[in-house]
């Protein structure tokens, strides 16, 4: 899956969707995603196979379980296993759950 493939899949949830930041204020819920670091398969010193880590960061302004199915069924329907995060972000009164996902081209 490709980087552009990942953001029209993250659409179809019909949230608001940036990649790393939205450049005008949003309402929450939406979605950022962007990428981390690469975490290639290596052999005979060349980089084999491209895996590419990616955070897709859903922001709420309450614990939204709904939502949140919303993004893990998309995911898992995508055959991308996730790790996920959460966290309540003070200042912003917004909590903030990262999935954790490597796309390989």
């Amino acid at each position: 899956m490709t980087q552009a493939e990942l953001f029209t899949a993250l659409q179809t949830l019909s949230l608001p969707v940036a990649y790393g930041r939205f450049l005008t204020p949003v309402t929450p819920p939406f979605i950022t995603y962007q990428y981390v670091y690469s975490n290639d398969l290596m052999a005979d010193d060349a980089n084999c196979i491209e895996v590419s880590n990616f955070q897709v960061e859903l922001y709420t302004t309450k614990k939204d379980l709904t939502v949140e199915g919303q993004v893990e069924a998309l995911l898992k329907s995508l055959f991308l296993p996730y790790r996920k995060l959460e966290f309540y972000i003070e200042a912003e009164n917004l909590r903030q759950i990262i999935y954790e996902v490597q796309l390989t081209n």
